[in-house]
């Protein structure tokens, strides 16, 4: 497994930006398939972006498609979030995910088996 330390929660206003980092720790990391989940109060943890390890495909959740980028620095072992037009919605504890192994389905938290701590978003109407 490897750990994950993620950054750059913060409090801001609707239709900001703001950008997530996930620091990785491990010399595979550039093999995993990674990912983003949130996690409302009173609410399960849901799928926002995933890339897989060679960076070739990237997928997103509908509700995010359009406004958030995932990317994966291998050299620097980060992947990154980068979140447009924030919407009050977007609030929730924003999780990294790792997965050491193949899985066709990246949307589903059971896909990974390394989780950071998480990072508080917060967005204001």
């Amino acid at each position: 497994q490897v750990q994950l330390v993620e950054s750059g929660g913060t409090l801001v206003q609707a239709g900001g930006s703001l950008r997530l980092s996930c620091a990785a720790s491990g010399r595979t990391f550039r093999s995993y398939d990674m990912g983003w989940f949130r996690q409302a109060p009173g609410q399960e943890r849901e799928f926002v972006a995933a890339i897989r390890w060679s960076g070739s495909n990237t997928y997103y959740a509908d509700s995010v498609k359009g406004r958030f980028t995932i990317s994966k620095d291998k050299a620097e072992n980060t992947v990154d979030l980068q979140m447009n037009s924030l919407k009050p919605e977007d609030t929730a504890v924003y999780y990294c995910a790792a997965a050491s192994y193949y899985n066709n389905d990246l949307k589903r938290p059971g896909s990974f088996d390394s989780w950071g701590q998480g990072t508080q978003v917060t967005v204001s109407s």
